[in-house]
């Protein structure tokens, strides 16, 4: 396989870069809308901890910022009187946290990198000293995740982006966890969709008994339990598999989650192009083949992101375009020819079809008719008008030869827009589909950091959040068949996807 990639990246300098309010919010709309996919809420992790002083007393009170250091959304929480800290729904990447306590040496820690669905610790320890003085640590070393109970593997980008994939297909590299296995499940996977679907069962567990969500949202096919199709690796920041007691937020099916979150923009341009070729005629032939299989594969698109509003407002959007070519595959079958429709078959029972002599059984030779011919007036009315439609044999045995052409032409679109409305609101358009038929949708969820500490020092499972009730509307294009206004409103209650 050949591929071609190129990378395109530049850094904002100031506003002068930056559109006009009215092009911005124009631009926002324009992405969301013919994206065309379905709107769920963001993949998200959570960092939480104790703040104590040199002497290990915790310190209630304490002001603890995590800075995403991509785009430069920061979110606040304060400690609560058990010294308790948490900070819930934040998106994955690259944090910074910082603390600072009239009297304590300001706190400052980089290199935290959340991964989809991750829940470090991070403890903070003050020294006494001037809020000016600065305590600053590198968290270079991976930090130990202690309060899921589930036994899994990320698939992070990296992997997705350079491992090789037979149809840039992401759903293959779930067995990269090692603990999956493909099976052929004829009753799951009939092969009548025209996306790639795979039977994968997890630790043993049932055959289309795997959650998969996609930023936050359901992503199972309900007609078969199986997945609907992933984004294409370009668009794939990383994905979780997971088994064994997987939190509840993960209920419905019994036999593992495949948590997959797509890219975001950030404060920097960045994006590349693409095209991956596949072509026969560079490949070696099958040692039993007469030739090659003729197989012409092109896949190519781009993807891009970047800043609207700086620190605020973000854009990610990319397309895929499969276009797949090959020959024929020959089946040989047996048709009449114009000899047997006069009702004459010896050619057909000669030893030059059949390998040997070969006397037909009655009704052939009966009726004053000679041996291996038959009477034109037994053939049926309707078998004749279907003979007439079929193409002429190729030889005087009746055969035929030919091929369904199966040429595929695929359209994957994705993109992502991020709103950090507030210090506490984070509104998120994850966009999925093609463009034949899709949707679009907003989805918005507030933060009450005062809730999520009071569940934290009572106990409660770590991660545990409140929503405001979520309204989703959907818009589908084209819209249903007699419906001009295809659009429906689904109001849920006090829990949305984790």
């Amino acid at each position: 396989m050949l591929f071609l990639r190129h990378v395109i990246a530049r850094k904002f300098g100031g506003e002068k870069d930056y559109m006009p309010s009215t092009s911005k919010v124009l631009t926002a709309f324009l992405i969301c809308l013919f994206l065309c996919p379905t709107a769920f809420s963001q993949g998200t992790a959570q960092i939480s901890g104790t703040v104590r002083d040199q002497s290990g007393a915790v310190l209630p009170g304490m002001e603890v910022n995590a800075t995403q250091t991509a785009t430069g959304a920061k979110r606040t929480a304060v400690s609560d009187e058990a010294g308790l800290y948490v900070l819930t729904n934040l998106p994955i990447g690259p944090y910074m946290v910082e603390a600072s306590l009239p009297g304590f040496k300001s706190y400052v820690r980089s290199g935290i990198i959340l991964q989809v669905g991750s829940n470090p610790v991070v403890p903070i320890v003050l020294q006494v000293g001037q809020v000016a003085e600065q305590v600053e640590v590198k968290a270079d070393a991976a930090l130990v995740e202690v309060r899921s109970t589930g036994v899994g593997q990320m698939i992070d980008n990296q992997r997705v982006l350079q491992l090789p994939l037979n149809g840039r297909n992401a759903t293959e590299l779930i067995f990269l966890a090692g603990i999956a296995i493909q099976n052929t499940n004829v009753n799951l996977n009939s092969g009548v969709r025209n996306y790639a679907t795979t039977v994968i069962s997890v630790a043993g567990g049932l055959d289309g008994g795997l959650n998969y969500f996609l930023d936050g949202g359901t992503h199972d096919d309900p007609e078969n339990n199986l997945n609907l199709p992933l984004p294409f690796p370009d668009a794939l920041q990383e994905f979780k598999v997971e088994t064994s007691g997987v939190p509840a937020q993960y209920g419905h099916h019994s036999a593992g989650t495949v948590n997959a979150v797509t890219k975001s923009g950030t404060n920097n341009i960045h994006g590349d192009i693409f095209e991956f070729l596949r072509n026969g005629s560079m490949n070696a032939r099958n040692a039993y083949a007469l030739t090659n299989d003729g197989l012409k594969r092109n896949q190519f698109g781009g993807v891009i992101g970047g800043p609207i509003v700086k620190n605020k407002l973000f854009f990610f959007a990319g397309e895929q375009t499969t276009t797949q070519r090959s020959s024929p595959s020959a089946n040989k079958e047996f048709i009449p020819t114009p000899q047997m429709l006069t009702g004459d078959f010896t050619t057909f029972a000669s030893p030059q079809c059949q390998g040997r002599d070969v006397t037909l059984a009655t009704p052939f030779g009966t009726n004053g008719f000679a041996r291996n011919t038959v009477d034109p007036k037994l053939f049926s009315p309707q078998a004749l008008a279907l003979v007439s439609r079929l193409p002429q044999a190729a030889n005087a045995c009746g055969l035929t030869e030919f091929g369904g052409v199966s040429n595929i032409n695929e359209y994957l679109v994705t993109g992502k827009v991020d709103y950090q409305r507030t210090d506490k609101q984070l509104d998120v358009f994850p966009l999925h589909g093609s463009p034949e038929r899709c949707a679009v949708g907003l989805r918005r969820e507030e933060h009450p950091d005062e809730f999520a500490r009071a569940v934290e020092s009572k106990g409660a499972l770590a991660g545990l959040r409140r929503h405001v009730p979520d309204r989703q509307r959907y818009r589908e294009f084209p819209p249903s068949d007699g419906d001009s206004n295809a659009e429906s409103t689904h109001q849920s209650g006090g829990r949305g996807p984790q």
